[in-house]
C-alpha cells in the first residue's frame, strides 16, 4: 500500500460520526478505470439506513461545530489544504485511475480543488453581521449571519475533486455539518478522500460523513432527507430537477449546477488562429467532459472554411489514448457515455452535416472496447442537429455558420440553458458588447468557456441551474440571516 491516499489504499468503507464502517448491506461496487477498463478498488454499497445514519451524526455534530471559533474552523481547512498539497501525486492518480483525467487534468482538478480550500478557509472570518436602526424607541437591531445546518453534496464524476471542494470546504468552514454523497463511477477522489483528509486534519466527528453507493438505491433518500438543509447537487439537468424537487419538499435550499449547451462565437474580425487555440482547448480537454466546454462553435460565413480547416489540423494532431500515458485526449468515463455522443454524432451526419475528422473509438492496446473516442469536428452543422442541440459532453465541435452577429447572438440564446459562453471578436470592446446579449451567467472574451476562479461567482441561468458557487455566492447558499432584537428600554403598547 503505497499511501492512505492512492488508489491501493483500502476504500471498502463508509465515513460516519467520525467512523470507518461497512455499510448495512455488506456490499461492495467494483471502480473501473476508464483507460485499462479493469476493476482498480471497490467501495461500499451504502443503503438508505447508512444514508439514515449519516444525517443523524451530522444534525448531532453541527451545534457544536458552529459554536466553534473561526479561527479554529479556519485552522481545520487549511491543515486539509496542506495535505492535499503533501499528497498531490497520489491524488493525481486517483484521477486517472477513476475519471480517466490525463495528467493535465489532474493539474488543473488539484489546483482547483486548492484554490477553493483557500477560499474557503476565509469565510470562518467573513461571516459578519450588522445593525440596524428601529423605528421602535430604544431598540436595537442585530443581524447576524449563520450557518443553514446540515448541507448535502452530490457530486458529479467528470471533475471529482474540485467540484466536490467547491461545495464541502466552505460549508464546513461556515458551520455547517455535511453528507457527502459522490458520483458512484467517482466514489474516492469525489467522496471518501474528503473524508481522510479532513481526518487527518482533526475535523470533529460528525461534521463530516461520506457515503457511497448506487444514485439508483439512495440518491433519492439523499436529495430528499428531512434533516438536510442545502442541496448542493453538480450533474444533469435531468437529474437536477428530480433533486431540486427533492429538496424542495423539505424545503431545504437547493444550488444547482446543471448542464450547458455554451456557445464559441467567432465573427470576422476575430483572430482566428487565437479562436482556434482557445477553441481546441474548450473542445477537447478533458475530452469535453466539462458542463463549461464549448458545445457550440459559430464562426462567421467568411472565416468558415478557414476555421474548420484550422480546428481539424488541431484535433487530428492532439496526441490520444490512456490517461496513464502522456496525452491530452483521454477516456470517456463509461460506454453510455460513450455511447450517447456517438449516437449523436451518426445523426448529426445523417441530418446533413459533414464528418471532418474523429467520430469513432481508438483502439488500445491490451484493452477491449475502448472508450477513447477521437477528437471530432462537424461541418455544415445547424441549431438544431443532435450534436448541436444536445448537451453531447465529449470531444466533439460542431461548427455553425452565420452571416451577422444579430443572428449569432439568436444562435447562441436559442437554448434552455444558460451556463457559460465565449466570444472572439478581434476588439475587446466588440467582444463586451456581443457578451452583453448572451443569455448566461458566464461569458469569457477573447478566451473559451472552461473557466473558474474560487472568489469569482459560478453559476447559469434558465436550465443550467440555481443558485451560484464560489466566494460570496455560495456563502449566501449555506448560511442565513438572523434578527435578534434588543429592547433596552421599556416599550409602550396599545393594550
Amino acid at each position: 500500500m503505497e499511501s492512505p491516499y492512492g488508489i491501493d489504499a483500502d476504500w471498502d468503507q463508509l465515513y460516519i460520526d467520525g467512523e470507518w464502517r461497512e455499510a448495512a448491506s455488506g456490499t461492495t461496487i467494483d471502480v473501473a478505470d476508464p483507460s485499462t477498463r479493469e476493476t482498480v478498488a471497490t467501495v461500499p454499497a451504502g443503503t438508505e439506513a447508512d444514508v439514515d445514519a449519516a444525517y443523524e451524526t451530522a444534525a448531532e455534530a453541527q451545534d457544536e461545530w458552529a459554536q466553534t471559533p473561526p479561527a479554529r474552523r479556519q485552522e481545520v481547512v487549511q491543515e486539509m489544504l496542506g495535505l492535499l498539497d503533501d499528497h498531490r501525486e497520489q491524488i493525481i492518480d486517483l484521477l486517472a485511475h477513476e475519471a480517466g483525467g490525463t495528467r493535465g487534468m489532474g493539474e488543473t482538478s488539484l489546483q482547483l480543488a486548492s484554490d477553493q480550500a483557500a477560499e474557503a478557509a476565509t469565510l470562518p472570518r467573513r461571516m459578519k453581521g450588522e445593525h440596524a436602526a428601529s423605528n421602535v424607541p430604544g431598540k436595537e437591531n442585530i443581524v447576524q449571519r449563520v450557518p443553514k445546518g446540515v448541507v448535502t453534496v452530490i457530486s458529479p464524476w467528470n471533475f471529482p475533486l474540485n467540484l466536490s471542494m467547491r461545495a464541502v470546504a466552505p460549508a464546513i468552514a461556515a458551520g455547517n455539518a455535511v453528507v457527502l454523497k459522490p458520483a458512484t463511477n467517482t466514489p474516492i477522489v469525489g467522496g471518501l478522500l474528503f473524508a481522510r483528509l479532513f481526518e487527518a486534519a482533526g475535523l470533529p466527528e460528525g461534521v463530516l460523513n461520506v457515503v457511497t453507493g448506487r444514485g439508483s438505491e439512495i440518491g433519492d433518500r439523499v436529495a430528499s432527507h428531512p434533516e438536510s438543509d442545502v442541496v448542493a447537487f453538480t450533474g444533469s439537468t435531468a437529474v437536477g430537477r428530480r433533486v431540486a424537487a427533492a429538496a424542495g419538499e423539505n424545503l431545504a435550499v437547493p444550488a444547482m449546477e446543471l448542464g450547458g449547451n455554451n456557445a464559441h462565437i467567432v465573427t470576422d474580425a476575430a483572430d482566428v488562429d487565437a479562436a482556434v487555440d482557445a477553441a481546441a482547448f474548450g473542445s477537447f480537454v478533458h475530452q469535453g467532459q466539462v458542463c463549461i466546454s464549448i458545445n457550440r462553435h459559430l464562426v462567421h460565413e467568411d472565416i468558415y472554411d478557414e476555421y474548420v480547416t484550422k480546428l481539424t489540423d488541431r484535433a487530428e494532431r492532439l496526441p490520444v489514448g490512456s490517461a496513464h500515458e502522456e496525452t491530452v485526449v483521454g477516456p470517456i468515463i463509461d460506454e453510455s457515455q460513450r455511447d450517447e455522443m456517438l449516437e449523436y454524432v451518426e445523426r448529426t451526419i445523417d441530418a446533413g452535416a459533414t464528418l471532418e475528422t474523429g467520430g469513432e473509438t481508438v483502439e488500445l492496446e491490451g484493452v477491449d472496447d475502448s472508450l477513447v473516442v477521437a477528437p471530432t469536428v462537424l461541418s455544415g452543422v445547424t441549431n438544431d442537429m443532435p450534436a448541436a442541440c444536445n448537451e453531447h459532453f465529449g470531444p466533439i465541435a460542431p461548427v455553425i455558420p452565420f452571416s451577422t452577429v444579430d443572428e449569432a447572438v439568436e444562435l447562441a440564446n436559442a437554448t434552455a440553458y444558460g451556463l457559460s459562453g465565449s466570444v472572439h471578436a478581434g476588439d475587446v470592446g466588440a467582444g463586451k458588447r456581443i457578451a452583453d446579449q448572451l443569455e448566461t451567467g458566464m461569458v469569457h472574451v477573447n478566451d473559451q468557456p472552461i473557466n473558474d476562479e474560487a472568489h469569482v461567482p459560478f453559476g447559469g441561468t434558465g436550465a443550467s441551474g440555481v443558485g451560484g458557487y464560489n466566494s460570496e455566492a455560495f456563502l449566501d447558499e449555506i448560511t442565513e440571516q438572523k434578527w435578534i432584537s434588543l429592547q433596552h428600554e421599556p416599550r409602550e403598547f396599545p393594550f
